[in-house]
């Protein structure tokens, strides 16, 4: 098992501090969301609260997730960051690419790329891009980022997207895992057949578990059971020793641990925060 830190929404001097102390404590990961802007007038709902209520976002500090990465990983030399997740639709594919694969470059490949579909028709609007159109997109997006990502020259034609015969350079040494967040049954189908992994948003451990047995479903239809996969899971078992190995027993492969409701003002000092995840390492981590 793996454990992933979860820290957001918070000042942005708090991040550094935090991945170097996650590093030194045994922690694997740091997760990245992604958030580009707040619209001062809108009626969209917000999927992850019960009310549909989003103006937790209203004043919350968000970070480029790939200039938040690329800080965090000049001053660690071990943890991977993971987007949670990148809102993949509302950009361009090949600028994607190269940012991750950038990233990836100067973080020695420590990069895993989460990505999903933004829940709000205003990130779209103020992009440029299609609402309507953003899971076909999306997958055509997966596709063209891994194929960039080999570093060796790469043409696509798609329903959504053309490209010439094009090459990046520089590229990783290794590929850059694509995970696939969602919960909804296009989100799992996309995991199956495109990602590297999933990524879990939170829930209880029987939609967890109803998730898993249909992501072993679509993975064995195409062919793809056999094949390495991520878990990326959040749940309460991951709190204790014997919940993590609970977990594990599921096919969870790594667990995303917080010690705060970011859907809430951040009144928690940078040393409480400091103290929770050491905490966690020695009652969790050492013991897993």
């Amino acid at each position: 098992m793996r454990f992933s830190y979860a820290e957001s929404m918070c000042d942005p001097s708090h991040y550094a501090p935090l991945a170097r102390a996650a590093e030194d404590s045994g922690w694997h990961g740091f997760v990245v969301p992604d958030s580009v802007c707040y619209p001062e007038v809108s009626d969209s709902r917000y999927p992850y609260t019960k009310d549909g209520n989003r103006e937790f976002l209203a004043d919350k500090p968000f970070l480029d997730p790939f200039a938040l990465i690329a800080a965090l990983g000049a001053v660690t030399a071990r943890l991977r960051f993971t987007t949670f997740v990148l809102k993949l639709p509302i950009r361009d594919p090949v600028l994607v690419a190269k940012s991750a694969c950038s990233v990836a470059v100067m973080n020695g490949g420590r990069l895993g790329l989460g990505v999903g579909l933004s829940p709000w028709p205003e990130d779209f609007a103020v992009t440029g891009t299609e609402w309507a159109t953003r899971g076909p997109r999306c997958d055509e997006m997966i596709e063209i980022v891994r194929g960039l990502g080999r570093g060796e020259f790469f043409a696509y034609d798609g329903k959504h997207y053309h490209l010439p015969s094009i090459r990046l350079n520089p590229v990783p040494a290794q590929p850059i895992p694509i995970l696939i967040g969602g919960h909804a049954e296009p989100a799992l189908r996309r995991a199956a057949r495109l990602g590297d992994g999933w990524m879990h948003a939170g829930g209880d451990r029987d939609s967890l578990v109803r998730a898993l047995d249909r992501l072993h479903v679509l993975r064995r239809e195409h062919g793809r059971d056999r094949e390495p996969f991520e878990v990326h899971a959040i749940a309460l078992d991951a709190y204790t020793p014997d919940g993590v190995r609970r977990l594990e027993d599921l096919g969870v492969t790594e667990v995303i641990v917080g010690f705060r409701n970011s859907y809430e003002r951040d009144t928690q000092t940078l040393t409480h925060k400091l103290d929770a995840l050491r905490a966690y390492a020695d009652r969790v981590i050492a013991k897993s």
